[in-house]
């Protein structure tokens, strides 16, 4: 465990615990997680969880957009749910960005799980943009990617990293019952 992971670890809590807040500082302080984290991957040799890291930089700025100017009335998304047609949109584009980058880490790199990794890279992708969109359904899918990335972590001898992940897991489940409970309509 190196001081970069453990300052990275604790933005991640921070950013993830703001999230479930719908505080929109999460995506600025995630910012700087995801580019530390970027660097530690690299020194890993899991790629595509490094470059995973890079395109959430960028997700990072569109959901800090979305949360903050988005929506019908610029002025910030409300949390809503996704439709059928966009869900299985979401989960074969995830299916289908696991297969290209599974065979192009598993061809062209020296990626310690080139098809595990793609595939949690892919899904991780999907769930970071329906986070940024304010779709519940993003927390289901964080659950499952999570729990899977804590096995891949302890594979890795990533501890810390992997404890953060269940961490995250459990932050995911208070996310989607917080969020669920905003959805429900208020009586008066």
């Amino acid at each position: 465990m190196s001081p970069l992971e453990l300052v990275a670890a604790a933005l991640g809590v921070l950013a993830v615990w703001l999230t479930v807040r719908q505080n929109p500082w999460c995506w600025p302080i995630g910012l700087i997680m995801v580019l530390m984290y970027s660097w530690i991957f690299f020194e890993v040799k899991l790629y595509s969880d490094m470059l995973l890291q890079l395109v959430y930089a960028v997700l990072q700025l569109y959901g800090w957009w979305q949360w903050t100017r988005g929506g019908r009335q610029h002025d910030g998304r409300e949390v809503s749910r996704l439709g059928s047609a966009p869900l299985g949109l979401g989960l074969l584009a995830g299916a289908a960005g696991s297969l290209l980058l599974g065979y192009g880490m598993a061809t062209w790199t020296d990626a310690a799980a080139p098809w595990l990794d793609a595939a949690l890279t892919a899904f991780s992708l999907v769930a970071q943009f329906w986070m940024a969109q304010k779709r519940v359904e993003c927390w289901l899918l964080w659950i499952v990617v999570d729990v899977l990335f804590v096995l891949l972590f302890l594979d890795k001898a990533l501890y810390l990293t992997a404890a953060l992940y269940g961490l995250f897991t459990l932050l995911a489940v208070q996310g989607w019952r917080s969020w669920r409970r905003d959805l429900e309509p208020t009586t008066a």
